[in-house]
């Protein structure tokens, strides 16, 4: 079983531990997710069982969708409704109107810089910063260039708001929950979070682990999960050096929907490589007029 699970992940449980759960059921060899997803939040976790944990790295860089609950009037130390209180503003002395919450959050549109949270997975010195938070430990951490597309508020009733963000892979919606609540000047902490939308996938779409294998619409092919990738078809000798590993210079004209002219292989450059049948054989990332074979994929 080939496959990717567009899961709709159940509150409360770890991503590692949903992707054991499926495992478990589907009684699958190999599996792994393209993505974590904090605990306290539920949506889209994309798990690749056996061949298709090969492309996991080419899913978890697509955009996003969430919505998200967040909390006027106190900060905690993990961003979330998880942590310890840090500060505590009285709400009934901030007489928020939607209008200045809107000019505030359209800020944070576009390019901005974000400083990741105390407690998160990211390593210093070999080390998860949210074990370093458990040890009383905080430590320096450099800010990431992230993109928000889009944020608007889709519920208003203060101390609760909750917005819909569109955003890149990377950014962390619980440190966007803090600095929205900072530049309000009261304060703020996530209460709730849904991942709608990763890429293609939607979670009109998603199965929950008790839906699992019997929600079809839920399992997708390698090659469906790749639709955001160009293709081309190799043949003769480019076919043979590409399943061989070899880069593979396309013949003229190449065999690539829209023409190579017109190609837009996206970010990182990346493109789909099949047969003259049509079948997916291995993913190739573009270089000047050639092709490096980056991975091959049986099915």
């Amino acid at each position: 079983m080939n496959i990717v699970i567009n899961l709709n992940k159940d509150y409360g449980i770890t991503s590692h531990d949903a992707v054991t759960a499926v495992k478990k059921l589907l009684k699958v060899r190999k599996a792994g997710h393209a993505g974590t997803l904090d605990p306290i939040a539920t949506g889209l976790l994309l798990v690749c069982t056996n061949e298709a944990t090969k492309i996991a790295p080419f899913l978890s860089g697509l955009d996003k969708e969430y919505i998200m609950i967040m909390k006027l009037g106190e900060s905690t130390d993990t961003y979330d409704s998880e942590g310890k209180v840090t500060k505590k503003f009285e709400i009934s002395n901030l007489k928020f109107k939607i209008e200045d919450v809107k000019k505030i959050i359209q800020r944070f549109t576009g390019e901005i810089e974000q400083i990741p949270p105390m407690y998160s997975a990211i390593k210093v010195s070999g080390k998860p910063l949210y074990k370093l938070a458990r040890a009383g430990v905080e430590v320096e951490r450099k800010p990431r260039k992230v993109m928000i597309n889009a944020v608007e508020i889709s519920a208003f009733e203060p101390p609760l708001v909750t917005i819909k963000v569109s955003c890149s892979k990377g950014t962390y919606m619980r440190s966007l929950c803090n600095d929205i609540g900072e530049a309000l000047g009261a304060g703020a902490h996530m209460t709730g979070l849904i991942r709608t939308r990763i890429g293609n996938f939607t979670i009109g779409n998603s199965a929950l682990i008790s839906e699992l294998p019997h929600k079809t619409e839920s399992l997708c092919s390698i090659d469906a999960a790749l639709k955001h990738l160009p293709e081309i078809k190799l043949e003769g000798d480019a076919f043979k050096r590409a399943q061989n590993g070899n880069s593979v210079i396309p013949p003229i004209p190449p065999l690539v929907k829209g023409g190579w002219g017109d190609l837009k292989v996206g970010e990182g450059g990346f493109i789909r490589l099949k047969d003259s049948d049509g079948r997916l054989f291995g993913i190739g990332k573009v270089v000047g007029d050639s092709i490096k074979i980056e991975r091959l994929i049986k099915i």
